[in-house]
C-alpha cells in the first residue's frame, strides 16, 4: 500500500521524471573531475597502449530544452505537486502526448532516455483520478500501470509517493505483494502498478473481484514497451487484447499510453502490441548535454595458451560462466598464440578507473555471471588503491532474491554505490540517472537497447562519456569498425507477432474461461487466425460451443497453458547443499546449459559448483567451491524443413523461409582455465533432447555454384559451418534480436534440399519474427556477414568472425576463407531488385 511504498524511499532520493529532478548515484560533486566527458576519456586513454584501442569517437551535440505551458485541462493539485518537485514548465513532447491521452487517443511517446516520458502518462492519469474522486474520496477513474520488471514498478510507486497528490491512492500488485496488501489494492487503489504476468494470472482470471477497478478503467500505461518483443511481446499483446475485452464487459474502453525508447515505427509497433490505433510522439524536447561516445576494441595480447580455437562462454542472462580476464585464441598459427582481451575484463578495468576518478558509472554486461565478475574485478583493482572505493562497487542483476534486490536498489538511490556492473535488469528495472559515464561491455543486441543504456549518462543536462567495448564477436567487431552502423541508422523496429498460433491458441482458452467467446468478437479482438484456432481447440476438447459462445471445458486454470516469458516452465531453484539456503533461480529453458551438473555458478561474488540438476523437480543443488576454471555447455541440433512458405531465386541459389522442426540437446561441457582460456577437459552430459517447431530462413547453393566458389569438396562442411556462425552473429544488424534468440544448422548436403544448406532459425516455438526479418533483409544481412569475415584480421577464423560461443561441435570444422567464397557466390547470384523486400 502507499504507506509501505513511502517508507522505503530514502530522504534524498529524487525521481528522474523531469529536468531538475534526478536520482543520485555515487560520488559527491567534489569528487567529480572538472571539464566533463573529454577529461574522462583522456583519463581512460592516458595509459600506454590505451589510445589505440579507441576506433572512433562520436561527438553528440548538446540540445536545448523546449518547454511549454501546463495544459488547461491538467488538475491544479497535480500541477502543484509537480511544481513542488521542481517542474516549473513541462517539455513540449510531454504535453503533446499527455493531451492525446486526455482526449482519448491512444498514444506512444518514443523519445530518448531521461526525456521525462513518465510525466506524459502521469499528468492525464492523475488528473483523471482527481476529476472523478477529488479530495472527498470515492474511487472515480482508475489507471493500470504495466512494467516489465518489479523494480521499475517500485520506482514508479516511489514517484507517486513523493508527489503526494491529494485523493490519489496507489499500490503495487506483484509476486512480492503480501495477501492483505493485494486485497487493499483491489478494493482501494486508483493507480495500480503491476506487470503483464500478474494481469495474466491474477487480475483477468479473477476479474469479477476486480469489477470496481475495471469498471472505472480510464488508462492503461505500458512502460518500456520496446522491451515487449519476440514471443514475450506477442504474449503480452494477447494479454492486452484480453484486458480490453474484459474491461469492455464492464463498460470501460481504456486509452493506452505507451512509453518507448527511440525505435523505428513506434506507431505501428504499439498498434500491433495493443490491437488499437495509436498516435506516435517522437520529437524529443528534453535537454541533452554534450556526450562523447567512444567505440573501443580490447587489445590483442600475446600469451601461451592452447592452439585450438576456444569457445566464447554462454552470454545468455543466466548464471553461466564466462572467462574473467582474457578471451579466446584469435590467431591460430605455428607461431605464438594471441588473445583478444575479453570485454568483461576490459570493462572492469575501465569501471575501476572511472570510479577512482569519482565518476558515477554503470557498466552494462550481457549475463549474470559477467555482472558478478566485472564487479569483483573492479573491486579487486580498487582495493589496491583505496579500500573505501572498493566497497562502493556492486553487481545488479536478475535472479537475486527480493530482499537482496531491495537492498541494492536502496544503495543505488541513496548514493552509497558509486559504480555498478549491471545486466539488462537495471536497464529496465531501476531509474538511475545523473551518471557521468556508461560503459557497455558488448553490443546489447539492438540499437534501441544501446541508446537506452547509453542514455543513462548525462541525465542532468551535463556532458557525459559513453564507451562501447567490443566483445570477441562478429557483430561487435563489425560495429566498432563501421561507426556508421551505430550512429548513422535509426533504431530497429520491434519484432512481435501476436497472431502466432502457438501464442494465440492458449490465450483463446484463457479468454474463454474469463468470458465465453462470441463468434462476432473473434476476428475483431483476436485477429483473422482466431476462428480457425477456435475450431481446432473445439475439436481437441479444450473448448465447447454452446448458445452463449465457446466455453473452457477443464477444471484447471486455462492461464496455466501460457508461458508468458517463454521460460519453458517454472524457474529452477538453486539450493545450497548442507544449509538448504535458496541462492536464486534460473529460467527452465536455460537450465540445461547454465546449471548442469559440474557447472560453475557465481552468486554475489562467490563461486559454486552444481552437484545435481533435477529438471523434474526444478531444483539444482550446489556447493561452495573456488575452481580456477569456467564452464561452457555444448549443444547439438538437427533441423527438418517442415513447410516451405516463401522462396526467392538468387541465380542458381535459393533463399527460403518457412517452418522447421528443431531437435536440440546439451551433450556436454568444457572446462577452461580462468585467465588463459586453457582447455582443461571436456565432460559428457546425459540430458533429454528438446523439440522445437519454429520459423527459419535458409539459403542453398547449386553444385555449379559450389564449383565456381573454388571451395574443395572436403572443405565444404567447414565453409558452410563458418558462414552459419557468422550469419547468426550479424542477424541483429537487421532484426531486433541477439544471437541467443536464434540458432542454426549447416550442412554440405541437406536431405530436404539436396544441396549445401545454411539454416538460421528462431529460438522460440512458433517463431518470433527474427528469421522473417532476415529473409526480408537478406542482402543487407548476408553482405554485412561477408564483409565482417573478409575484414577480420585473423588468419584462419576467430570469435570476431566465425567462431561461435555456443557451438556444440567445438567450432570444428571451420573454414573462414571458404565461408567468404560461398557468400560471394550466393550474393553474386542475387537479383538486385529482389534483394531487400
Amino acid at each position: 500500500m502507499v504507506a509501505d511504498v513511502r517508507a522505503v524511499v530514502p530522504a534524498d532520493w529524487e525521481t528522474a521524471l523531469v529536468p531538475s529532478a534526478v536520482s543520485d548515484l555515487g560520488a559527491s560533486p567534489s569528487r567529480r573531475p572538472p571539464g566533463g566527458p573529454r577529461n574522462l576519456l583522456a583519463c581512460l586513454t592516458q595509459a600506454p597502449g590505451r589510445a589505440s584501442r579507441v576506433t572512433h569517437v562520436e561527438h553528440l551535440p548538446q540540445r536545448a530544452a523546449r518547454t511549454v505551458d501546463w495544459p488547461s485541462w491538467a488538475d491544479v493539485h497535480v500541477v502543484e505537486a509537480l511544481r513542488r518537485r521542481g517542474i516549473d514548465a513541462p517539455w513540449e513532447h510531454q504535453v503533446v502526448a499527455a493531451t492525446h491521452a486526455w482526449e482519448g487517443r491512444s498514444v506512444v511517446v518514443s523519445t530518448g532516455t531521461a526525456s521525462g516520458k513518465s510525466l506524459a502518462y502521469l499528468l492525464p492519469a492523475l488528473s483523471a483520478i482527481r476529476a472523478g474522486r477529488g479530495d472527498q474520496g470515492g474511487r472515480g477513474a482508475t489507471a493500470l500501470y504495466l512494467s516489465p520488471t518489479k523494480a521499475l514498478a517500485a520506482d514508479q510507486a516511489r514517484i507517486l509517493a513523493r508527489l503526494d497528490v491529494p485523493g490519489v491512492t496507489a499500490a503495487t500488485y506483484d509476486g512480492d505483494t503480501p495477501r492483505e496488501a493485494r486485497d487493499w489494492a483491489r478494493e482501494q487503489a486508483a493507480y495500480l502498478l503491476t506487470n503483464p504476468d500478474m494481469v495474466h494470472r491474477g487480475l483477468l482470471p479473477a476479474h469479477p473481484r476486480w469489477a470496481g477497478f475495471l469498471r472505472s478503467l480510464r488508462f492503461v500505461i505500458v512502460d518500456e514497451c520496446h522491451g515487449y518483443r519476440g514471443v514475450f511481446g506477442s504474449h503480452v499483446g494477447q494479454v492486452l487484447r484480453r484486458l480490453r475485452r474484459v474491461a469492455a464487459a464492464y463498460g470501460a474502453a481504456p486509452t493506452f499510453v505507451l512509453a518507448s525508447a527511440t525505435v523505428a515505427e513506434p506507431e505501428a509497433t504499439a498498434g500491433v502490441l495493443t490491437g488499437v490505433p495509436v498516435r506516435a510522439v517522437t520529437e524529443d524536447a528534453s535537454p541533452r548535454g554534450a556526450t562523447e561516445f567512444a567505440l573501443w576494441q580490447p587489445p590483442l595480447v600475446r600469451g601461451s595458451a592452447p592452439r585450438a580455437p576456444a569457445d566464447q562462454p554462454d552470454e545468455r542472462d543466466t548464471g553461466t560462466a564466462e572467462p574473467a580476464v582474457s578471451s579466446t585464441t584469435i590467431v591460430d598459427t605455428a607461431g605464438p598464440s594471441f588473445f583478444r582481451r575479453s570485454a568483461v575484463a576490459e570493462a572492469a578495468e575501465l569501471l575501476g578507473d572511472l570510479v577512482a576518478e569519482g565518476a558515477r558509472t554503470v557498466v552494462f554486461v550481457r549475463s549474470r555471471r559477467a555482472a558478478e565478475v566485472t564487479a569483483l574485478l573492479a573491486r579487486d583493482g580498487l582495493a589496491r588503491v583505496e579500500a573505501e572505493l572498493a566497497g562502493r562497487v556492486a553487481a545488479y542483476r536478475a535472479g537475486y532474491l527480493p530482499e537482496e534486490r531491495r537492498r541494492l536498489e536502496a544503495a543505488l538511490h541513496s548514493g552509497e554505490l558509486l559504480g555498478v556492473a549491471a545486466t539488462r535488469a537495471l536497464e529496465l528495472g531501476v531509474d538511475v540517472s545523473g551518471l557521468d559515464a556508461v560503459v557497455l561491455a558488448g553490443f546489447p543486441g539492438t540499437r534501441a537497447s544501446l541508446w537506452q543504456q547509453a542514455g543513462r549518462a548525462g541525465r542532468e543536462g551535463t556532458g557525459a562519456l559513453v564507451v562501447l567495448v567490443a566483445r570477441d564477436d562478429p557483430l561487435d567487431t563489425y560495429l566498432v569498425h563501421h561507426p556508421e552502423a551505430v550512429f548513422g541508422r535509426p533504431s530497429e523496429a520491434t519484432v512481435l507477432d501476436p497472431d502466432n498460433p502457438h501464442v494465440l491458441g492458449p490465450h483463446l482458452c484463457a479468454a474463454a474461461q474469463e468470458r465465453p467467446l462470441a463468434a462476432a468478437e473473434l476476428v475483431e479482438v483476436f485477429g483473422p487466425g482466431a476462428p480457425g484456432l477456435v475450431a481446432d481447440l473445439e475439436s481437441r476438447g479444450l473448448l465447447r460451443r454452446r448458445p452463449g459462445g465457446w466455453y473452457w471445458t477443464r477444471r484447471e486454470w486455462a492461464a496455466d497453458l501460457v508461458d508468458l516469458r517463454g521460460s519453458g516452465g517454472p524457474p529452477v531453484r538453486l539450493v545450497e547443499d548442507g544449509t538448504g539456503r535458496l541462492l536464486g533461480t534460473v529460467d527452465a529453458v536455460a537450465a540445461p546449459s547454465a546449471i548442469h551438473a559440474g557447472a560453475v555458478y557465481l552468486h554475489q561474488g562467490e563461486s559454486y559448483l552444481v552437484r545435481e540438476l533435477d529438471l523434474s523437480r526444478s531444483l539444482a543443488f550446489v556447493r561452495r567451491a573456488e575452481p580456477d576454471y569456467a564452464t561452457t555447455a555444448r549443444e547439438v541440433s538437427d533441423v527438418r524443413l517442415a513447410e516451405v512458405e516463401r522462396t526467392t531465386a538468387w541465380g542458381e541459389g535459393e533463399l527460403g523461409f518457412g517452418t522447421v522442426e528443431v531437435t536440440a540437446q546439451v551433450v556436454g561441457y568444457v572446462r577452461r582455465r580462468v585467465g588463459s582460456g586453457e582447455l582443461l577437459g571436456e565432460e559428457a552430459l546425459d540430458l533429454p533432447p528438446r523439440l522445437l517447431s519454429t520459423k527459419a530462413v535458409w539459403w542453398t547453393l547449386s553444385p555449379a555454384q559450389l564449383a565456381t566458389s573454388g571451395v574443395a569438396v572436403a572443405d565444404l562442411p567447414g565453409a558452410a559451418h563458418a558462414a552459419e556462425h557468422a550469419s547468426i552473429g550479424l542477424l541483429p544488424l537487421v532484426a531486433q534480436c541477439d544471437r541467443w534468440d536464434v540458432g542454426g544448422v549447416s550442412t554440405a548436403w541437406h536431405p530436404d534440399t539436396g544441396r549445401l544448406t545454411v539454416v538460421v532459425h528462431d529460438g522460440l516455438p512458433g517463431g518470433a519474427g527474427f528469421a522473417d526479418r532476415g529473409y526480408r533483409a537478406a542482402a543487407t544481412w548476408l553482405s554485412a556477414t561477408r564483409d565482417a569475415i573478409a575484414s577480420c584480421e585473423c588468419a584462419g577464423g576467430c570469435p570476431s568472425c566465425v567462431h561461435s560461443p555456443k557451438c556444440g561441435n567445438g567450432n570444428q570444422p571451420l573454414d573462414k576463407h571458404g565461408a567468404r567464397r560461398l557468400l560471394e557466390v550466393l550474393l553474386a547470384g542475387a537479383d538486385a531488385q529482389h534483394r531487400d523486400r
